[in-house]
């Protein structure tokens, strides 16, 4: 599939912030199966930009704003030539699985969580794994609103509800526990409208087949209509965007994301 992206981010302060630093992971990579057509990255205010590479392999881009910034957006576009692989991921990894045993405070499982990954215990790694996608999908509520950015995977399950982050949270910390090295993504997945979040799945490494996607939050592998963006231990290592500033008060957010299928892609 041919996805255009459209990815728009407001930040706005109630008194203007100086010293504005924001590091962008919204920029995805290619690897087998997902091709980069085009790609930009732009900010309405005076500022510079750095590139770079993090641990993870994801691509970062550094924004230096110039002045006191009262509101600035940032806006990604582009567009992407994804093929379906069956969840399948080929690309460089320059880490070790170990690394992705690691617990973090979002993904330190508690009694329930340990529980949960008992389940799935008996099963081969990959039955396992999609069993566990499957029983998030249907056991967990998804409600917007009730969870953010900072609720660790055991609040999350707790509670019987949350969003893609959360879903992602539970399944990598219950995959650990399984003794399966799992990791975060960050990215797109193509809907009918514009939403006001971009999309987070997992990954796990499945013996002989590499790491393999999983999207618990709908139940399903990724397939050709997600773009994949970045990846990290957990959401903090991919975020689209984190940021420092001096001053500026509260801080109010307003995210718009259209992925949508390209209008006159080519036929494969």
């Amino acid at each position: 599939m041919r996805i255009r992206l459209d990815h728009r981010t407001t930040y706005r302060y109630a008194t203007p912030a100086t010293g504005l630093i924001q590091a962008l992971r919204v920029t995805p990579r290619e690897h087998g199966g997902q091709h980069i057509l085009s790609w930009r990255i732009d900010a309405d205010q005076d500022g510079s930009f750095r590139e770079s590479t993090d641990a993870f392999g994801n691509r970062v881009t550094m924004f230096y704003a110039s002045g006191a910034v009262a509101e600035i957006t940032i806006s990604v576009t582009g567009i992407a030539d994804v093929n379906d692989t069956a969840g399948i991921i080929r690309a460089d990894e320059p880490l070790p699985d170990a690394v992705y045993r690691r617990t973090t405070p979002l993904t330190t499982p508690d009694a329930a969580l340990h529980a949960l990954a008992e389940r799935f215990a008996g099963l081969a790694p990959l039955d396992a794994l999609h069993a566990l996608c499957r029983a998030l999908y249907q056991e967990l509520r998804f409600e917007v609103g009730l969870t953010d950015t900072t609720t660790p995977a055991a609040a999350a399950y707790a509670a019987g509800h949350g969003v893609c982050q959360d879903f992602a949270h539970v399944f990598i910390t219950a995959a650990r526990l399984l003794g399966v090295p799992a990791r975060y993504v960050s990215g797109h997945l193509v809907r009918d409208s514009a939403q006001e979040a971009a999309h987070a799945w997992a990954e796990a490494r499945v013996p002989d087949l590499g790491w393999v996607g999983f999207d618990p939050a709908n139940g399903i592998s990724p397939t050709d209509a997600y773009l994949r963006v970045a990846t990290g231990l957990d959401y903090l290592d991919a975020a689209p965007i984190r940021g420092t500033r001096r001053g500026g008060g509260a801080e109010s957010l307003a995210v718009r994301v259209d992925a949508a299928q390209a209008m006159g892609q080519a036929q494969a």
